[in-house]
């Protein structure tokens, strides 16, 4: 078991800063997800805690111990590629066994440690196959058995279900999270841009952007209380809609006129102080549904995409600039060019000033 604390740490390049003002301290045992935007600098960060970057400031500590000029072996790390990087010449008992028996480990230790490992990740019936005889999804658990054989104090994953198909994607996230499960005093950080790995795998989403932390919470935190526009329109697909609105009553419940003319009630408290604030509207495509009565906003639907067991409708609300998608159960193709008016409950309309939830302030 071993904690990790990330204390003011920053990366730069020359004068170019990467990333600054990192604070972050994880827990022994969470399974810790980076997410963000291409080039946010989590991959930067990933290989920072395991020794491949040099760290331009701030300290970085594991189990108390400094870690900073700690060379990447004697950290108590593995790490998990991308890429498998499998020796093709090596079978998988050899490729899992060869950091051991360059550690210079004895022979029933090493073979006790891949034998565990094989059990861990189902690969009992392969130890003697190489890599080509082997499925992606089959050569990507061989490397994370490969890291498992070391017994580390913390596990590294750089995006490693990134070259997989659709389907060996979901069957490998699977096996990650019954990993998770089989070692649950183990401490991992997984780096991906796929929301759904974060979602579900994740103890705590860390969310990069700007050069720093946007958001830390666990998938749920900031799914329903996002704390800026970015976390609210990075996490969860289709993005939230924003609409810019003024509020025009104060109190336990916030009521806002938008541009649009529609009206929204939200249950995030204001005071007198914010009335005719400009305030964006969050509202997230499947929290809206149709109805008759008087609607948050009214439009055209433009375009539909039925997909079973939900219908997208795409279409812009009038008076407002902004793009809006509604998320419906079933199908509901044939509201194609209809207009349509949309209301949500006041508990799950989000309201933001400046670019930060209300909520927060």
């Amino acid at each position: 078991m071993a904690d990790l604390k990330l204390e003011n740490v920053a990366k730069s390049y020359g004068k170019v800063d990467v990333l600054k003002g990192i604070n972050l301290d994880i827990k022994a045992g969470e399974l810790i997800v980076f997410v963000g935007p291409s080039g946010c600098g989590k991959s930067t960060l990933l290989r920072m805690i395991a020794g491949l970057e040099q760290i331009t400031g701030g300290t970085l500590t594991i189990d108390g111990q400094q870690m900073n000029d700690v060379p990447p072996a004697q950290r108590g790390i593995a790490m998990v590629f991308q890429s498998y990087a499998l020796y093709p010449h090596m079978t998988v008992r050899e490729n899992m066994a060869f950091a051991l028996k360059i550690a210079r480990k004895s022979a029933d230790e090493i073979e006790a440690a891949v034998q565990n490992a094989a059990r861990i990740l189902q690969l009992e019936p392969y130890l003697d196959r190489l890599p080509k005889a082997l499925s992606g999804g089959q050569r990507q658990r061989v490397a994370i058995g490969r890291a498992i054989v070391r017994d580390p104090k913390v596990y590294l994953f750089d995006e490693p279900l990134s070259n997989l198909d659709a389907a060996l994607r979901v069957a490998t996230r699977i096996e990650i999270a019954q990993l998770k499960e089989a070692m649950p005093e183990r401490t991992m950080i997984y780096v991906t841009h796929d929301q759904v790995e974060a979602m579900t795998l994740a103890s705590r989403i860390v969310v990069l952007a700007n050069k720093g932390i946007a958001q830390v919470g666990t998938p749920l935190e900031l799914y329903e209380r996002p704390e800026n526009e970015f976390v609210a329109q990075f996490i969860g697909s289709p993005a939230m809609n924003l609409l810019k609105g003024e509020v025009i009553a104060t109190g336990a419940q916030t009521t806002v006129r938008l541009a649009g003319g529609g009206v929204a009630v939200s249950t995030v408290p204001t005071t007198e102080a914010d009335l005719g604030l400009q305030v964006n509207v969050g509202v997230r495509p499947e929290d809206l549904v149709p109805t008759d009565a008087e609607a948050l906003f009214t439009g055209e639907v433009e375009i539909t995409e039925a997909l079973g067991e939900v219908t997208l409708l795409y279409f812009k609300p009038q008076g407002d600039d902004a793009a809006v998608i509604g998320k419906l159960p079933g199908i509901h193709a044939t509201l194609r060019h209809k207009s349509v008016g949309l209301s949500a409950a006041p508990e799950k309309v989000h309201l933001f000033a400046n670019g930060r939830s209300l909520l927060y302030r």
